[in-house]
């Protein structure tokens, strides 16, 4: 199994705390994902505990459906870190990762916002082709964040902000 990294970089002409309020409400997570997948979040959540309380602990057991209705993985939901207004850290144990680590940064900038998705996972199996999938579906997510804020390109057509790295796991 190999350990994959993916960073995706959006700037948004819209103010932090905007893209905070979004990025950290159940209803901004569904739009991001829809129509690929759905996060069935755990019944009355419609934030992220957003001041930071309950960070390590599962705040629930949370099904992803393809297309809103095939069961295709499981989450513990976990925040592990909370930078309120700034960042966040989920690190919830999934039935289809060893590991994963998800940190989503909001960051002003002169004429905007700068949203920045890091990930860190190792699939329990076919490495390539879930880091395929989750490469393609965090480009989905970020595509559907500029079309709702309606981004002014800062880049010319055919370059992504995106890297991806991929690195054989060490050995136990």
């Amino acid at each position: 199994m190999s350990t994959i990294r993916v960073q995706f970089e959006s700037k948004v002409p819209r103010s932090p705390a905007e893209l905070w309020d979004w990025s950290t409400s159940v209803r901004g997570v569904e739009a991001e994902m829809g129509p690929v997948l759905k996060l069935d979040f755990p019944k009355g959540m419609t934030h992220i505990p957003r001041d930071g309380s309950g960070l390590g602990r599962p705040l629930g057991n949370c099904k992803f459906l393809l297309f809103g209705f095939l069961p295709v993985d499981l989450s513990r939901l976990t925040f592990t870190e909370i930078d309120p207004g700034r960042r966040f850290v989920e690190q919830s144990p999934l039935l289809s990762m060893k590991s994963w680590r998800h940190e989503r940064i909001i960051a002003p900038t002169p004429d905007g916002t700068q949203v920045v998705d890091r990930l860190e996972f190792t699939p329990r199996f076919a490495d390539r082709i879930v880091g395929w999938f989750i490469a393609r579906f965090f480009q989905h997510r970020h595509a559907v964040l500029k079309k709702q804020y309606r981004e002014r390109r800062s880049m010319p057509r055919g370059q992504d902000a995106q890297r991806v790295h991929v690195q054989p796991r060490e050995s136990a």
